[in-house]
This record gives C-alpha cells, structure tokens and sequence, in this order.
C-alpha cells in the first residue's frame, strides 16, 4: 500500500517516547509498503536529518509547527469552538493544504494520523480509509477526577465534556479505525466513546537488537530518572520522588546517586525541591549507556497513561526497574519476577534500597525483564500486529 502518515513530531532523532513510536511504525511499515511522512517542527536542526527519513520513506515533507499557548488570541477564541482549545490554537492550515495535495497527486491508499494534534487533518478527507493512530484519553480523564472543589470540578467538567463531544465525532465519522497503546486505553476510549469504530491494540516497544551489545557495568550507587520533563506527568513523577522518596534513600544511602536525564530548557527546576546527590544531565544524544550503568530506574509516576518506554528501555538493557501501578499501567509485568512495584513512599524506598543490596534480586529483574521485552515487545512483531489492522481497515472501507 501507499501510506501517509501524519505526525506531530518530526522523528529523528528518536530521543523521546513520541518520537521512538513513530520512527518505528513508519521504519517497520516501510519495509513493505510506500511512506509518505508529513510531520511538523519547530526546529531548524530538524532539516539536517530529513536524510535519515528519506531512506527508507517515499517522500517526507516538514512543516513549521505551534505550539500551544493558552494565553494567545487564537486559544481564547477556542473557547467558543467546538474543537478543544489546544487544536485550534495549534492547527495548521498549511498541513491541511499539502495534506489535500499529497492525497490528490500520489494515489494514497491509507492516511494514518499519528495522535488527536493531527486529527483535524482527516476531516477533508474522503474516498481514503483513515486511521487515528496512539488515541489518548487519560490525561483529561484523571484531571477531572483530581479536581477538587466545586470550581474545578465545574471546569475539567466542561473540558473533558467538549474533549469528549469532539472525540466522538471523530471516531464515528472521521476515522475508519484507531489504535491504542494499552488495553486499559481502549477502556477508556470505549468508556468516552461507546460507538466508536475499531481500536486496536499497538503497544509501545523497542527495537531489540538497537539496545543489544555492552554499554558499561552498573554503578551499584547510581539510579536513573529518564523522561522529558516538560511533560507535565514526568515533572510531577520527578517532583514527587525528591520529595517523598528521595530524602527516605539518602536517610539509608547518603552515597546513593540519582541522574535525570533529558533537555530542561523552559522546564521550571527551581519547584523541585534541593537534595545533594542529584545530578541533572541535560540532553544527551545516546541514553543507553546513561541507562545500562545505573544499577536502577526509577519510574515514580502517577498521573498519565499509555504504555512507558522508559520501562521497555531499561529492561531491554538489563536494568532493574522500580515502578508505582500507574508507571507500569499496560505492560504484561510482574511484581518481583521482572519489575518492583510499589505505591507509596516508603514502599519505593524499601523496593530501592534492596536492588541496591540484593545482587540475586538484581540478576533476576534483568534476566527476566530482557526476556519479557524480546517475546513480547520487539517492534517487528508489534507493527505485524498493526498491519494486520490496517489490512482489515482498508477492506471494510471497500466492502
């Protein structure tokens, strides 16, 4: 077939858990099928690696990207659309224009956009199959849960209700077809969206054989934060950590070290609470080694949904990880065979200080959670998975 696919992101280098996904779907499909890539920016430097795409893509076309201001005019006239906020502000009538014209010129097949940003773009659309791929609810569905008070009830109220309105319409007259990257993700869509058209299950995973090889020893003293910290549930997992569980650690391991890696440009540090022995690594162009020397990784998260890379990563790489329920929400774990669950404080700091002791408990995390990752989470098999979708999407639309 011959595929467009819409991104948000433009995807190389894959240092982030967006850009990881869509590098791999597009890569994987590529191998049987022509890719057309329409993706934004908003980075000059970004044009230096359209190269890289264009190896194994048909075509790759970049458009300067918005981002959201919530302050700005077009956010404020938002208010009165029935799109959320956040898409008005950000749409691009120009991504609408090439969209049309790649469609008209290059005899697509299938148009899959990557994430809700992009779902504007299927709206035009007709006589194309459409598929809305990475569909994710759990943000606005957990803010609203949160609220406290009869003001902000009121308000996530009204937010998650236009979401919701304008997911709907999507799912039942813009898209043939979505996917989601955990079960409890369909869930959740089916839960917003009763009548919504197929969604099928796209977990997140990792290319094996990239994370293969020997990256250092683990230092027995070091543990890793990874994640972006301009997304709000990786800044408030962080937050969380330093000042519930970080202080518990050096009670027991003043020698105990933690590396957070990841760009902390416009990301507010100073609300994080001041502790010795943190070390903030700003970006770093390789985060294997980063990983595969701590002895430990940390995903202290409790807001957000999806299935985390960050987990995938570490197991991949041998290194034990330490999660709460939410972190691990999605993945096929197990508590104590191939990951450390735990959901308070001083549960997490126990999980920790013992990986820091226990080498028995060590191998047997990395032993299993390599495993796990190869038999369940290989790339090549999930995009198997998802053309198999695709397939089915295409034929019906015929039918």
């Amino acid at each position: 077939m011959r595929i467009l696919f819409i991104s948000s992101w433009f995807p190389y280098p894959p240092d982030n858990g967006s850009r990881i996904r869509i590098l791999n779907l597009v890569r994987n499909l590529a191998e049987r099928h022509e890719m057309i890539l329409l993706c934004f920016s908003n980075h000059p430097r970004d044009l230096q690696h359209v190269g890289e795409l264009e190896a194994f893509c048909r075509r790759v076309h970049v458009v300067e990207g918005r981002e959201y201001k919530p302050s700005s005019l077009r956010a404020l006239r938002g208010f009165l659309h029935p799109w959320p906020r956040w898409l008005v502000d950000t749409y691009s009538p120009r991504m609408e224009e090439l969209v049309d014209r790649v469609c008209a010129q290059e005899d697509i097949e299938l148009v899959i956009a990557s994430e809700i940003d992009n779902s504007p773009y299927l709206k035009a659309i007709r006589g194309i199959p459409r598929v809305l791929e990475d569909v994710e609810v759990s943000l606005d569905l957990e803010a609203f849960m949160r609220a406290k008070g009869i003001a902000q009830k009121l308000r996530q109220g009204m937010r998650l209700w236009k979401f919701t309105r304008y997911l709907e319409h999507v799912l039942m007259q813009d898209a043939e077809g979505c996917t989601v990257v955990s079960d409890l993700d369909r869930q959740r869509v089916r839960r917003l969206v009763p009548r919504a058209r197929p969604a099928a299950l796209v977990p997140n995973g990792v290319d094996v054989d990239h994370y293969a090889g020997d990256f250092g020893k683990p230092d027995l003293e070091t543990l890793i934060f990874t994640g972006v910290l301009s997304y709000s549930a990786n800044f408030d997992a962080l937050d969380y950590f330093l000042r519930e569980i970080w202080p518990l650690i050096q009670q027991a391991e003043a020698s105990a070290k933690l590396v957070v890696t990841g760009r902390t440009e416009g990301v507010p540090l100073e609300q994080l609470p001041k502790h010795s022995g943190v070390t903030f690594t700003g970006y770093v162009e390789d985060i294997r080694p980063w990983i595969a020397r701590s002895c430990a990784s940390i995903v202290p998260l409790r807001i957000g949904g999806g299935t985390r890379l960050k987990i995938l990563e570490s197991m991949a790489l041998g290194t034990p990880v330490i999660s709460t329920s939410k972190g691990a929400e999605g993945l096929d774990v197990e508590h104590g065979r191939n990951i450390l669950i735990a959901d308070d404080p001083i549960s997490f700091a126990e999980g920790l200080l013992s990986l820091l002791k226990d080498d028995e408990l060590q191998s047997r995390l990395s032993r299993n959670g390599r495993a796990l990752v190869r038999d369940r989470y290989d790339w090549r098999s999930i995009v198997s998975h998802l053309e198999a979708f695709l397939h089915e999407v295409v034929t019906q639309a015929a039918a």
